[in-house]
């Protein structure tokens, strides 16, 4: 329930329920942390963290749940790693980001130096959805040691023929190291069933993906 998650508690169950029935045995939430739209704090984050894995508790929903962020790249995130700010992660110091989806930010490359200098590991959220990354652009971000993350929605064509088509080509190329779902509210569980029944979503279940390194 933070930023444009869930709307109600009940919602969060709702949505707990399905993945466990889809067999997931732990959830890692992201909400946004972007200083003009979603002003969200570590400390917010881990509050709502806390209120929701009691509330599986009490309804008995075996799911193990963390959280960590889904970063905009902007100054904000520049200065934190300046000063040397602690972020939130995942795993084995995961850190997942975002950039604009108009063009890319002239500060990236920097910011992909300055970040795995301080050893966090870099996970480029939906970079199906940038247009402007070209194919040499994401081989160039995979050398630099970026992860790639695709959204599962973008399997069922949820944000286009584009998307969906290079989702696909990632797959393809063995280019994917996480499968994040996206899912925000119940309306897109039966986007996500749509994409769990394709052929690119098997695929990617055959790929050595780091998700299972997270149970």
């Amino acid at each position: 329930m933070l930023d444009d998650g869930a709307r109600s508690w009940e919602e969060s169950l709702q949505l707990a329920n399905a993945f466990h029935a889809w067999g997931y045995e732990k959830l890692i939430v992201t909400p946004h942390i972007h200083p003009d739209f979603y002003p969200n704090t570590p400390v917010d984050i881990h509050t709502r963290l806390a209120e929701w894995a009691q509330l599986l508790h009490d309804h008995a929903i075996p799911l193990r749940v963390e959280a960590a962020a889904e970063y905009f790249l902007n100054e904000q995130i520049s200065e934190s790693l300046e000063q040397n700010v602690p972020l939130l992660t995942f795993g084995k110091r995961y850190l997942l980001f975002e950039i604009s989806h108009l063009q890319e930010p002239l500060s990236l490359k920097d910011f992909i130096f300055k970040a795995s200098t301080l050893g966090y590991q870099l996970v480029l959220a939906h970079p199906e959805r940038y247009e402007f990354l070209s194919a040499e652009k994401l081989d160039d971000l995979r050398h630099r040691g970026v992860l790639l993350q695709v959204n599962t929605m973008s399997l069922a064509g949820y944000y286009g023929k584009f998307a969906q088509k290079r989702a696909e080509y990632l797959i393809d190329r063995g280019y994917v190291s996480w499968l994040g779902t996206d899912c925000h509210h119940v309306e897109h569980l039966p986007v996500i069933q749509k994409a769990r029944a394709s052929k690119h979503y098997r695929k990617a279940l055959s790929l050595p993906l780091l998700n299972h390194s997270l149970l």
